[in-house]
């Protein structure tokens, strides 16, 4: 028995196969919900960050252009890509703010503000993606959910479709992976 694919997912597949096309047919199709996603983002982002919501989707769409060889599973295989790259973008960003060469410097936090793991200084952001990498290495699912829910602004069904997990196990590994995170980051700092 074949499984139906939507025709998102299809036009996905068209695209990485080289179909000149399917580019132009899937564009609409997503450009709405990765606004959605980066303008989630850059709403707590610091006073004065250069990328807004438009702007970052922009950056996702370069990196994306040349993509080949990607098997897209669905939908929300897609949307999980395109946070881990817009994760990038912003710390990339936020690390490069944060350079003496840019009148930067970490500044200390409490660890309340982490609590809603508010990303609204780039200290905070470059000390969370560190710590979202040290979680990585012990465990890589939970890693994975905070990275779909937090930066890719997955809800918990879109978030267990993705990984192929129930959504108990994302909404159980969500919170424990902030409450690790939290612990690292008051440890850092």
């Amino acid at each position: 028995m074949k499984l139906e694919v939507s025709e998102t997912t299809q036009l996905l597949l068209d695209w990485t196969q080289g179909n000149p096309g399917a580019l132009d047919a899937l564009t609409p199709r997503i450009y709405k919900e990765l606004r959605r996603m980066a303008a989630g983002f850059t709403k707590r982002e610091r006073d004065g960050h250069t990328l807004d919501a438009t702007s970052l989707v922009h950056e996702v769409f370069l990196k994306l252009i040349d993509v080949r060889q990607v098997d897209w599973k669905s939908r929300a295989h897609f949307f999980a890509a395109c946070a881990q790259i817009m994760r990038r973008i912003l710390v990339d960003a936020a690390r490069k703010r944060s350079t003496p060469k840019h009148g930067g410097g970490l500044a200390r936090f409490d660890v309340d503000d982490v609590l809603s793991l508010s990303h609204s200084k780039d200290g905070r952001l470059v000390a969370l993606d560190d710590a979202l990498n040290e979680l990585q290495e012990v465990d890589p699912r939970r890693a994975r959910i905070v990275e779909l829910r937090y930066f890719g602004g997955l809800s918990v069904e879109e978030t267990a479709a993705a990984l192929g997990i129930s959504e108990e196990t994302v909404t159980r590994d969500w919170r424990l992976a902030r409450g690790w995170l939290l612990t690292q980051i008051a440890v850092e700092h």
